[in-house]
């Protein structure tokens, strides 16, 4: 028994270094997400903006996602860091392209436009699905 429960420890510290490396992922995707957008993700999540809220949530998912699927997939930390950075280059660029298919896209988000809101979360997931499904290297 005892056997058994140091033997599944054995693998804590690969657990510790890839989550770890997940954890830094989404909070430098998070600064970087919430800086080039043009509206104040926090700011308006904190106002209760239900519209902004679900935008973020959706790129956030949309990013954890691929990233999940680059933690299964990879071979080693930096594979798995530059795989991460692929999923957050293509969250952005997700955001921009969304925003030339819905006109004013930000500035319905600051508005509270729910409908705005959802788009940009659907793209976001849609989105991170594919990139997600894509990383089987």
């Amino acid at each position: 028994m005892l056997d058994t429960a140091l033997t599944s420890l054995a693998g804590l510290p690969s657990f510790l270094a890839y989550f770890a490396v997940a954890v830094l992922s989404v909070l430098i995707f998070v600064r970087l997400y919430s800086w080039v957008t043009p509206h104040d993700e926090f700011g308006l999540i904190r106002d209760n903006n239900p519209a902004a809220a679900v935008a973020f949530a959706g790129a956030l998912i949309g990013f954890a996602l691929p990233l999940s699927s680059a933690i299964t997939h990879s071979m080693s930390l930096l594979d798995c860091a530059i795989w991460g950075l692929v999923a957050l280059l293509v969250q952005v660029l997700t955001f921009f392209i969304s925003q030339l298919a819905l006109k004013n896209l930000s500035q319905r988000i600051t508005q509270g436009d729910i409908a705005a809101g959802i788009f940009s979360a659907g793209c976001s997931v849609s989105v991170g699905m594919l990139n997600a499904a894509c990383m089987t290297y």
